[in-house]
């Protein structure tokens, strides 16, 4: 029986001067874990490879939860440009004296304690390290049991750089991958101060449902493009292309085309390049009815819109105008991505203005959602909720405030 209370009072004691730290540190063991992480690619895809033979090369959580070379050195490449930002903390954002001659002062703070539960997804035990360290935040990471062996590899990477560094480690932790680790985390309300879940719809309604501790809900991602009357044709190929198959088992890759009736002859040719890649469509009764025979091709059903399908599947839906495309994603959007292929001014202007979304698009492609991508360096994922952070969190987004009040002997 693991002792979870020993652990989260170790890391909410060794996190309490974690903002405190020299900037300059904190770069240096960042550096640290660039270069620890290089030598040791080998072991760490050793132990990746472990957790892929025991999955499924079918599953949608396959492609995540891969790591190769590559990949890792964009890891590493992501890492640098964290290095590059500038620090979050101890920001002013207000500033005033009041009449009785109190200074205030309004300033960015760490969150404290940050627990993160996520599925598949070994990247994220580096992404959220290098921002939580960034940010001086402490760390209680409970990953799957599919990453487990992938995870500990590279927590210990991390460990060594902190100890380097004479960081304390205690700070950050990895959780064991048992569902008992889960309940306790979530029961943690002394210790953790906000709880983050990364993955599917399923494990992020889990943790809000069972959470004692405060949770900002991240990931889940039901992505719609609307092609409008105006759409420009090469321009919707190249998008919705991108969009679906650039990495599918991401939670930015679209899932539903909607189409304006009018431009339903121009969806054989819009679809052709998604064939090819081998592409799935359950196009509604209309959509089908304008395409050709396809064994990938198939009539929907109402099971196919609202779905988050993280694979090499996508819905089709037609609609009779700009308002009915409107209520479809506003019925079925998980409020992630949102995008709409149009040269119509106003229809754009109307859809960015209208869409409750965290992210919404023009004439682009919703695979941009991504912190890295928005300039931010890492993610620790994309917020799909209003309170505090919105769309990509990155290190501002863990951070809060507190208000600074010097005196001189005034009394109330």
């Amino acid at each position: 029986m693991h002792d979870y209370k020993s652990l989260f009072e170790s890391v909410r004691r060794s996190s309490r001067r974690l903002g405190l730290l020299e900037e300059d540190l904190r770069k240096k063991t960042l550096e640290s874990l660039i270069k620890i992480t290089l030598e040791n690619i080998p072991a760490i895809l050793s132990a990746n490879l472990l957790d892929l033979q025991k999955m499924d090369k079918e599953d949608p959580k396959y492609d995540r939860l891969l790591l190769t070379e590559s990949r890792i050195k964009g890891i590493v490449e992501e890492i640098r440009q964290v290095i590059s930002l500038p620090s979050p903390l101890h920001k002013i954002l207000e500033k005033r004296t009041l009449e009785n001659g109190l200074e205030l002062e309004k300033i960015t703070v760490p969150l404290g304690v940050i627990g993160i539960i996520y599925e598949a997804r070994p990247n994220v035990t580096f992404d959220v390290f290098c921002l939580a360290l960034k940010s001086g935040n402490g760390l209680i990471l409970k990953g799957g049991s599919d990453a487990d062996s992938s995870n500990r590899a590279i927590m210990e990477v991390i460990h060594q750089a902190l100890e380097e560094n004479g960081i304390p480690k205690e700070a950050f932790q990895l959780l064991p991958a048992d569902r008992s680790a889960t309940q306790a985390l979530l029961e943690a309300v002394e210790y953790v101060d906000i709880i983050i879940p990364r993955g599917s719809q399923g494990l992020i309604d889990f943790v809000r449902k069972n959470s004692k501790v405060p949770v900002i809900e991240t990931g889940a991602g039901i992505v719609h493009t609307y092609f409008d009357e105006t759409a420009d044709l090469e321009k919707g190929k190249a998008i919705i292309l991108n969009a679906k198959t650039r990495r599918p088992s991401v939670c930015n890759s679209l899932d539903c085309l909607i189409i304006h009736q009018s431009r339903l002859d121009d969806l054989p040719g819009l679809l052709l390049p998604l064939l090819e890649k081998g592409v799935i469509v359950f196009a509604d009764k209309q959509a089908f009815a304008h395409l050709p025979s396809h064994p990938l091709i198939e009539l929907a059903k109402e099971e196919h819109f609202g779905t988050e399908f993280l694979s090499l599947k996508m819905s089709i839906k037609t609609v009779s105008s700009f308002e009915e495309a409107l209520d479809h994603i506003e019925k079925y959007s998980s409020k992630h991505s949102e995008a709409i292929i149009s040269e119509n001014q106003k229809n754009i202007e109307q859809f960015l203005n209208v869409v409750d979304a965290a992210a919404v698009y023009a004439n682009a492609s919703t695979a941009f959602t991504d912190g890295n991508q928005f300039g931010l360096g890492a993610e620790i994922g994309i917020s799909t909720q209003k309170l505090h952070a919105r769309g990509p969190m990155a290190l501002q987004e863990l951070t809060s405030y507190k208000w600074v009040v010097r005196g001189n002997g005034q009394i109330r």
